[in-house]
């Protein structure tokens, strides 16, 4: 032991509980307990990404978001160390309960002790965990009582439960999850930790991590270039053809903002977020910043129906039964109801999926908006200026498209409505390539042990295409590969792919990868099969009411 390690002091399990129960964002990384508390304000990705960590081993997780110049300043928060494996306590954010005092409290205990901590970052609304606080792994023993299914029970019972039905079918979902992954016990999810950290390490061995940027000033040039043709074809009053120009260079956008948001192009902070606000503020009309903020917390809580915005939709779509009950959002801060528009469009969300794509361009514009005024994001730190140079982008986006292009331009309100229609319905792709990768996937909660890239895996799919068709998809369809190492910069995920297989290989985890159109086909038939099953509740529901 060496005499830095020596000093700090040793912390006991209940050490770390009790510090949970007194409001304090304690998180474990590398054996080391760091206690957030007071960066909480100054961090750049946001309050709900920690919170998500609380009370967890971070580290992959924290590795695989940060720079090496940000991973050097973590131990600045020690205060105290850990010794042999490490076994997650559940955040607070996502149902954790704490007595105030000091301990945890089970969901039977809960009812008895009264008044309680909730701990920091604990929701306001009802968040119930599916595997219950005091159940450390889901195993082989426990899988059927955690996940219990009555079909049989129910096969030849007309007026059934609605609830219990649901619940059977995502339980029947979650069983298949288990069955087909590795052991969640924390022996068998740490070798697959092991092995991930040796890939990662090969990786950045490789060379994969450094930017070619060449590849962004072809990106670049492409840009410069379809806006170029759609404001000389808006001269020449080709109003249709000027505006699919200017979506398709919205849509190419889409990708350098991304990568800037990761931080993966200079791997410096402040200049890739001015270079990526400069994109998507400015000329692209949406927060870099909002976008941050969901897009953190869905990678480390992908595909959660409680936690993950990402796949939180409603009303118009539902990609798991557990979003059929008024669930709350701990990242909306508000319960997403299950109210008769969404009783009267999850039915039939196969069919709407590609129409409804087509203008989620306008979505995002009320939730850039939403997130800056109500000042949403960092409001101390290095991050702090970003909302101000972000209203101004905004500001200046909507200037010099809806003013300059659209009315200065336009001089009837018919050209200017296509104009504006088409310009936006252009960049569905998009849309469709970011819930292609996750919509068909599992949304199953399996617990405390899962370690990293097994949620990953288990969440995320890849499209493949040939290389020449990746400039449409913009490297990321490699999405798989993408949130098991996000700070790649795109153009390297392709060539990270042969070593991400034989990983999964080795480890016995699946990496999912289908062509375009066969991924489209499997979406669609999730988002059938989910609809089944809320037309299934509705009758039954009906059926029980007029017993």
């Amino acid at each position: 032991m060496s005499e830095s390690t020596s000093t700090v002091k040793l912390l006991s399990r209940d050490d770390v509980i009790e510090r949970i129960s007194n409001k304090r964002a304690v998180v474990i990384y590398e054996n080391s307990v760091l206690d957030l508390t007071h960066w909480l304000p100054k961090h750049p990705g946001g309050l709900t990404a920690v919170y998500h960590m609380v009370g967890r081993d971070a580290t992959d997780e924290m590795n695989a978001y940060h720079s090496a110049e940000s991973m050097a300043t973590f131990k600045n928060w020690r205060i105290g160390r850990i010794e042999g494996e490490w076994e997650n306590l559940l955040p607070p954010i996502q149902g954790g309960i704490y007595q105030k005092d000091f301990g945890v409290k089970t969901s039977d205990e809960e009812s008895k002790v009264g008044p309680k901590s909730t701990g920091i970052g604990y929701p306001e609304g009802k968040v119930t965990p599916v595997v219950p606080q005091n159940v450390a792994v889901v195993t082989e023993e426990n899988r059927n009582t955690l996940f219990p299914t009555n079909n049989d029970d129910n096969k030849f019972n007309p007026i059934v439960d609605p609830q219990l039905l649901m619940n059977d079918y995502d339980n029947k979902l979650s069983q298949q999850d288990i069955d087909s992954l590795p052991s969640l016990d924390y022996k068998s999810q740490a070798y697959l930790r092991e092995k991930y950290v040796e890939l990662h390490n090969l990786i950045i061995k490789n060379g994969f991590y450094q930017c070619n940027y060449w590849d962004y000033g072809r990106e670049l040039v492409k840009i410069i270039s379809l806006f170029l043709y759609s404001f000389s074809l808006l001269k020449l009053n080709y109003i249709f053809l000027s505006a699919l120009f200017m979506g398709m260079a919205w849509h190419q956008m889409t990708f350098i903002a991304h990568d800037s948001g990761h931080v993966s192009l200079s791997h410096n902070y402040q200049l890739d977020n001015l270079f990526g606000m400069i994109i998507a503020d400015w000329f692209g009309g949406l927060s870099l910043g909002w976008w941050k903020r969901n897009h953190n917390v869905h990678h480390l809580i992908t595909n959660d129906p409680v936690h993950d915005p990402d796949i939180q939709h409603l009303p118009f779509f539902a990609v798991s039964v557990r979003l059929f009950g008024d669930v709350y959002s701990t990242y909306y801060e508000k319960y997403l109801p299950f109210d008769a528009i969404s009783r009267a469009m999850i039915p039939i969300q196969n069919y709407m999926y590609y129409p409804i794509l087509c203008f989620g361009r306008f979505n995002l514009y009320r939730l850039s908006w939403a997130h800056l005024l109500n000042g949403d994001g960092p409001r101390h730190g290095k991050a702090a200026w970003f909302r101000y140079f972000e209203l101004a982008g905004l500001s200046f986006f909507f200037y010099w498209f809806f003013y300059l292009v659209v009315y200065r331009s336009i001089h009837n309100g018919w050209d200017r409505f296509i104009y504006v229609l088409v310009s936006h319905v252009a960049t569905m792709l998009v849309h469709v390539q970011i819930t292609l990768s996750h919509f068909a996937m599992s949304t199953s909660d399996l617990g405390l042990s899962e370690s990293f890239p097994s949620r990953q895996l288990r969440t995320t799919m890849d499209v493949g295409c040939p290389e020449w068709l990746d400039f449409l998809h913009g490297g990321l369809q490699f999405q798989a590969i993408h949130h098991l190492f996000p700070r790649l910069p795109r153009h390297n995920l392709r060539r990270v792919q042969p070593f991400v297989i034989d990983f999964c290989k080795q480890v016995g985890l699946k990496y999912s990868i289908y062509g375009f159109g066969k991924g489209n086909e499997i979406i669609i038939g999730k988002l059938a099969e989910i609809g089944k099953q809320c037309t299934i509740m509705l009758e039954a529901t009906k059926k029980l009411k007029d017993h």
